[in-house]
């Protein structure tokens, strides 16, 4: 758990589910529509699912998945096929609230720290149409280049898809074999037990 003064970034809860939903369905067209049954199965599957609160409240959320998690989307399945391994960024979102503190920055950040002790690429798309420059602008001063495009048969949308290249992954690969130190920061996300979970939009 990561902290500030007045911030929390943290495992997303099931309580915090209603709330996730809102904001995704808020955000734009930089970011795909959602619904309850999606958004529990990214809480049940997701390797990568942290919130950020600021002051208490709900401020923004990122959702990744490592290349072997079973994942239906187009550009997922690209970079499957193009890509030996990789984590994958499925969506990140900050509130309009929050937005121009950063918070996008530090998720990515976090996201990397996550990423780089268990593979040696990030990858994510940006949406093409409507062109996002903020977004392309933002990708590219992070590290990620274009690896591909393609026209997503989900939404008919062109997107570009992105790749960080992880330069501390072969360090960790080679010094550790995949058996990481038992300390809390490099501890797998807990997924929770099979049972129903109510989100906004599920019966």
């Amino acid at each position: 758990m990561t902290h500030s003064p007045n911030l929390i970034l943290r495992d997303v809860h099931a309580d915090d589910l209603s709330t996730v939903l809102g904001l995704n369905n808020t955000a734009g067209a930089s970011i795909l529509p959602m619904d309850g049954a999606q958004l529990d199965w990214f809480y049940r599957h997701a390797d990568y699912f942290r919130v950020a609160e600021v002051s208490g409240h709900l401020a923004g959320f990122l959702i990744a998945v490592r290349d072997v998690t079973p994942h239906a989307s187009s550009n997922f399945r690209w970079f499957r096929e193009h890509c030996d391994a990789f984590v994958y960024i499925d969506r990140v979102v900050v509130g309009d609230l929050h937005r121009g503190h950063g918070l996008g920055r530090m998720f990515y950040s976090d996201v990397q720290s996550y990423a780089e002790v268990r593979s040696p690429n990030l990858a994510c798309e940006v949406f093409l149409e409507p062109r996002d420059d903020v977004s392309l602008l933002f990708h590219g001063t992070f590290g990620f280049h274009e690896a591909g495009q393609q026209l997503m048969p989900e939404s008919g949308r062109r997107a570009s898809l992105l790749l960080k290249e992880l330069c501390s992954y072969p360090f960790v690969r080679d010094t550790y074999a995949g058996r990481l130190p038992a300390v809390p920061w490099l501890a797998p996300r807990t997924l929770p037990a099979e049972r129903p979970v109510r989100a906004a939009g599920q019966a």
